[in-house]
């Protein structure tokens, strides 16, 4: 992440220093996969497309505060909480351009009352799928 975006973030608090905390990043890894590996339990349905998409949007959204965290910060906004995430090379990096989107998405799910389509809860199924492992097992080496 470039030094000055972390720097105006610092400045507008949307971004604020801490220590690194081993535990704290192994803990926030475990519960973003144990959420998801429960909502990937359920049968997809429209009933429950807004359900499944938003928690496996919070834990890809928690995978970007481990990240920050492992960096010694912490996130105080979703939007940066994923911007993180974009800079990590994976295989299927172009993916991660989807993050916005799916941050959009869930924020008019829970603020707009907007009814998640079953493709946009595939495609968020598709990401952790392809992408999230990936990213958990970057995200433990770093980690040590």
């Amino acid at each position: 992440m470039k030094k000055e975006f972390i720097e105006l973030w610092l400045k507008t608090k949307l971004l604020r220093a801490r220590q690194i905390d081993k535990d704290k990043i192994i803990s926030m890894l475990k519960t973003a996969e144990i959420n998801a590996k429960v909502v990937r339990k359920l049968p997809l349905e429209e009933e429950n497309a807004t359900v499944l998409f938003r928690e496996l949007y919070e834990s890809i959204r928690q995978l970007g505060d481990a990240k920050w965290w492992l960096l010694g910060y912490e996130s105080l906004n979703h939007e940066i909480s994923l911007d993180v995430l974009k800079e990590l090379d994976i295989k299927e990096k172009t993916k991660l351009n989807n993050l916005e989107r799916f941050k959009r998405t869930r924020h008019d799910a829970n603020y707009r009352g907007f009814i998640v389509s079953l493709s946009q809860a595939k495609e968020i199924i598709e990401f952790w799928d392809d992408c999230c492992k990936e990213i958990m097992k970057t995200l433990l080496k770093e980690l040590g």
